[in-house]
């Protein structure tokens, strides 16, 4: 990948678990004859610039999985949590690289590119310990649904705010800004994520159920960077079904 510097090490943490609320046993479920995770690794491994891929979780089922098809999983403690947590003990057991990306292991439409460009960031500038993506919102979004979650950056793309609120607020309709969403794949330094998974939670953070927010009332930067992508996460069996309908027509790279 154009820009990487040979002697940085990156390694994507996958972190996933059977007990999801609303979908159980999400990352074992079929689409289109291969499991969830099978997706979500194979999507990571296809962005080019991984020295290597690792799933995290509680689960000897999903491990089984992973080592099924090929891949390199960890079994990690039922206690985290988070999904930081839970790669922060990888990163604690292995010798993982220098950067860590943590993918989202419901999301098997990954956008591969985005997620090149987001541990590029960090690969070229040693001063951005922590990075995330974004997309500008369009007219099919609703800026005040809760689940969608909102960021506000700075003139140099550095995270202002995230807030599941409608930000920013537009007291003049008649200036043009654009709002964007979240797109919650993180890259951390190792160390830094470290840091970060070793202090308390915020209050802004319990406020909105937000953890990236930590970072920022603990006066760190986040560095976002901008996607044209519209990744589709699987919360819900209607969200599996509106995936599976996508991969089967063709419609994905």
């Amino acid at each position: 990948m154009g820009g990487l510097r040979a002697s940085t090490r990156i390694t994507a943490i996958i972190p996933a678990r059977m007990a999801s609320t609303r979908l159980p046993g999400k990352p074992l479920l079929d689409l289109c004859g291969k499991p969830i995770i099978q997706w979500v690794y194979e999507r990571a491994v296809s962005a080019g610039c991984f020295d290597s891929v690792i799933v995290a979780a509680p689960d000897p089922e999903i491990l089984a999985a992973v080592e099924a098809f090929g891949g390199q999983a960890v079994l990690t403690s039922t206690e985290h949590r988070s999904g930081s947590d839970r790669i922060a003990e990888v990163c604690r057991k292995m010798d993982t690289g220098e950067i860590i990306v943590n993918v989202q292991g419901d999301e098997p439409l990954l956008e591969p590119r985005a997620v090149a460009r987001l541990a590029s960031a960090l690969a070229e500038d040693d001063s951005i310990r922590m990075g995330s993506l974004m997309r500008p919102l369009d007219e099919s979004d609703d800026p005040d649904d809760p689940n969608l979650v909102k960021v506000v950056v700075d003139r140099n793309g550095f995270a202002l705010y995230f807030s599941r609120s409608r930000i920013p607020y537009i007291r003049d309709t008649g200036m043009p800004t654009r709002v964007y969403g979240h797109i919650g794949v993180y890259a951390y330094r190792k160390d830094f994520l470290l840091e970060f998974t070793s202090s308390p939670p915020t209050v802004l953070e319990k406020a909105e159920s937000l953890e990236q927010l930590r970072a920022l009332e603990n006066g760190h930067r986040i560095k976002m960077i901008e996607t044209s992508a519209r990744p589709i996460g699987v919360d819900t069996p209607e969200d599996l079904e509106r995936v599976r309908a996508l991969v089967s027509s063709g419609g994905i790279e």
